[in-house]
């Protein structure tokens, strides 16, 4: 009973090894499940750790996690990018106090370290309902990889895809629902699963691909080889990447991404009378917040209001002297 009661408390560690700080990352993303997020924590703590080993006599603490703060900002990172990699900051620290290897007081403190604001709101990528056919009619062709490339970004464009969900879709995703085709039980980003109506011209782009690269079941998109034939069991992440860009440089278009593509879905649906639910629903979103930043219609760039009271002023028509 005495042993008990004069009993030393454990003694924590203010400041952390490599081996803790490795043994604390593996911890942080066994404890993710989205392949994604595991690739984004995994970089973001891998670039903490090596700034903070740099200087090995540093405590892990506040003003040390403040001070990193400033180095992602004086790298001139984007502001959501630094919130992200100080979410990982967090989370490693989170891990490294209930493992016993950090003071709760100095993790708490971590905690309490707010994110960079972001002033205004970046202008997205959109493309008009003609660009956006101009590129379905680039990526045609009649060669397998052409055939390929046009479900893909059909796909990306009618059903507002993610990449990660693209080069997963199987044969038997695709069926019948209340008379019309949708991708059904899809498994999308956070393990949410929602069910996606396919538009009948995706879906003919679709079975031309399957038709001619003879793809029975499993994964809907393979590679293809520079003869010409298709071979392997699916695609990565980084081919549906090359190919819409690819596409995009043939049209000139500079930035566009495929997550652009699922931007210009959610405008196409809501300027052709989509409600802002089903667009919620066809994403995938779980805010309706998010749903309306892919809308962009916050700031109608097509028709300024500024343009409304036509021109003031011509340079060359009036002799200011």
């Amino acid at each position: 009973m005495y042993a008990q009661k004069h009993r030393k408390p454990p003694c924590r560690k203010i400041v952390l090894r490599l081996p803790d700080l490795d043994h604390t990352k593996s911890a942080v993303l066994n404890s993710l499940s989205s392949p994604c997020s595991r690739r984004n924590y995994k970089f973001a703590m891998e670039q903490f750790i090596t700034w903070y080993c740099s200087e090995p006599r540093l405590a892990l603490n506040r003003a040390v996690v403040l001070r990193f703060r400033l180095y992602l900002e004086s790298l001139g990172l984007a502001a959501g990018t630094i919130n992200q990699r100080l979410a990982a900051v967090r989370r490693l620290a989170y891990e490294a106090a209930d493992s016993g290897l950090l003071s709760p007081e100095l993790a708490a403190g971590i905690r309490r370290i707010k994110g960079v604001k972001q002033l205004g709101a970046r202008a997205g990528n959109w493309l008009t309902r003609d660009q956006a056919r101009a590129l379905l009619e680039i990526a045609d062709g009649e060669d397998l990889r052409s055939i390929r490339d046009l479900a893909m970004i059909s796909v990306l464009l009618g059903c507002g895809l993610r990449r990660a969900e693209l080069s997963a879709l199987e044969v038997d995703d695709l069926q019948i629902r209340q008379g019309h085709w949708a991708i059904v039980d899809l498994v999308g980003k956070g393990g949410h699963i929602r069910t996606v109506p396919m538009p009948l011209w995706v879906k003919a782009a679709i079975d031309r691909w399957i038709s001619a690269a003879n793809v029975k079941a499993g994964r809907i998109f393979r590679v293809v080889s520079r003869h010409g034939t298709s071979w392997g069991k699916g695609i990565s992440e980084y081919v549906i990447w090359y190919v819409v860009r690819g596409c995009a440089e043939r049209m000139q278009l500079d930035h566009l991404a495929p997550h652009d593509l699922r931007r210009i879905c959610a405008k196409l649906s809501h300027a052709s009378g989509g409600e802002l639910e089903q667009i919620q629903f066809l994403l995938g979103h779980v805010s309706v917040l998010t749903t309306e930043r892919y809308l962009g219609c916050k700031q109608n760039l097509e028709e300024p209001v500024n343009d409304r009271f036509g021109c003031l002023f011509a340079p060359g028509t009036v002799d200011l002297r």
